[in-house]
């Protein structure tokens, strides 16, 4: 049993026991469980039920594991030719660890 489940305005395609590393969530610690209720697709072993938009009465419990977790770094480099013109720019993205531990649906 899978489904697709919208996180911070991303698609996840979690199963039980699926660990994630999703946009970072606010104000959740280590070990607390955050539900999803937006999934928009659910397969129970075959049957596939899609929502419109959504699934009524299907969420998602997930398992904080890693509050925050800092990506890898991304450099962004800008340069025009002959004109002494150079930008350089990175960011490190900042993500959620979580471990899904039940689908409801």
């Amino acid at each position: 049993m899978y489904a697709i489940v919208e996180i911070n305005g991303q698609q996840f395609k979690v199963e039980q026991g699926k660990k994630l590393f999703v946009h970072h969530i606010k104000d959740v610690e280590a070990g607390k469980t955050v539900e999803f209720d937006k999934v928009l697709l659910v397969d129970k072993e075959g049957a596939i039920i899609v929502g419109a938009p959504t699934v009524d009465g299907a969420k998602v419990v997930v398992e904080v594991v890693n509050p925050l977790v800092k990506g890898d770094k991304v450099i962004v480099f800008k340069m025009k030719r002959r004109k002494d013109s150079r930008k350089k720019n990175g960011h490190r993205a900042q993500f959620t660890e979580v471990e899904v531990k039940q689908v409801i649906a």
